[in-house]
């Protein structure tokens, strides 16, 4: 999420009850993609693009755009012509561009226009198992007992990790932890099983599975209510951490100024997708929590709540991205 994600709707997705209809512009829809092909948000956005694309008369095709994070695809949408043919497929990394990057040729709210949350995936706190804790709450009195002692890692300064790790310390008390940048996810991952990290927050996605395996321990889900995949996972909040809530999420955008009746249309095509039980089964498994009932108006008003959120936590943390 260093400067750091679809892009569905536009003539094609006129009115709902008229995707049978014969007369669709033969224009495809791009859905950008600001990550390099492979990622979970790519693969996630291609899934959508595919159902879609069954949906409706014409195709739906994504387009990978990564570069200074998410800065250059996000730029390319911002910048896109107003007809509903090119949108955003974008995640969490999204609602943290204005507090991190406030000199961006962009605004990240005021050139948008959300189209609709699609799901969100909740964080895994992992420690690593040799460390004498059992549960969250010991977790916390340790670092109590020995600020700044335990570190824990992150795919880089600004990240959805990086993140959500300093929201975590913050409402556990204030607590203090070293925190050690990487390149990417996979290295922070591989020190938090040899020991070097003590603690890594991960998506649920790929979070859990280490902590369902052994091999690191899983201490709490940063979900309101425990997930179904680990039903034996706490809550933050029920280990004693509340307030501390949080997610990477997927949201589709618009260029402002993209006429209301084809974002609205652009949301119902995606609620449709959202609604298929296949889709459920396949994200479900990703741990994803798919959103049936996300309108324009209430995505406006998550992504808002998002960014003040995240800049408060960037402001308390001294985050800054070179």
């Amino acid at each position: 999420m260093r400067r750091r994600q679809f892009i569905v709707a536009g003539p094609a997705l006129l009115a709902a009850p008229a995707l049978a209809q014969p007369a669709w512009p033969e224009q495809p829809v791009r859905l950008v993609v600001p990550f390099a092909p492979g990622g979970p948000s790519d693969i996630t956005a291609r899934l959508f693009a595919d159902e879609l694309t069954k949906l409706l008369p014409q195709r739906v095709v994504v387009e990978n755009r990564s570069g200074a994070g998410v800065v250059v695809g996000t730029e390319l949408v911002a910048k896109a012509p107003k007809d509903g043919l090119t949108l955003l497929y974008t995640t969490v990394a999204h609602a943290v561009l204005r507090p991190l990057f406030p000199q961006l040729a962009f605004d990240a709210i005021a050139d948008f226009h959300p189209v609709a949350l699609l799901g969100l995936v909740p964080m895994v706190l992992l420690v690593n198992k040799d460390l004498p804790v059992q549960d969250l709450a010991g977790f916390v009195r340790l670092l109590r007992e020995h600020p700044g002692r335990y570190n824990y890692g992150s795919g880089g300064n600004g990240s959805a990790v990086h993140l959500a790790s300093e929201l975590f310390l913050a409402r556990a008390g204030g607590l203090q932890a070293q925190h050690i940048p990487y390149r990417g996810g996979a290295p922070a991952y591989a020190d938090l099983l040899s020991g070097r990290l003590a603690m890594y927050m991960d998506v649920a996605s790929s979070g859990l599975k280490p902590a369902l395996d052994g091999q690191a321990r899983g201490l709490g889900i940063s979900a309101a209510e425990r997930v179904p995949q680990a039903p034996g996972l706490p809550t933050f909040a029920q280990g004693g951490v509340t307030g501390a809530e949080c997610a990477t999420w997927h949201m589709v955008l618009a260029p402002a100024g993209t006429p209301a009746e084809k974002v609205q249309a652009a949301n119902a095509a995606l609620m449709r997708v959202t609604a298929l039980p296949e889709v459920q089964r396949r994200l479900g498994d990703q741990a994803m929590q798919l959103r049936t009932d996300s309108t324009p108006a209430s995505s406006a008003t998550f992504l808002s709540a998002e960014e003040a959120k995240w800049a408060g936590v960037i402001r308390q943390a001294g985050i800054r991205v070179d």
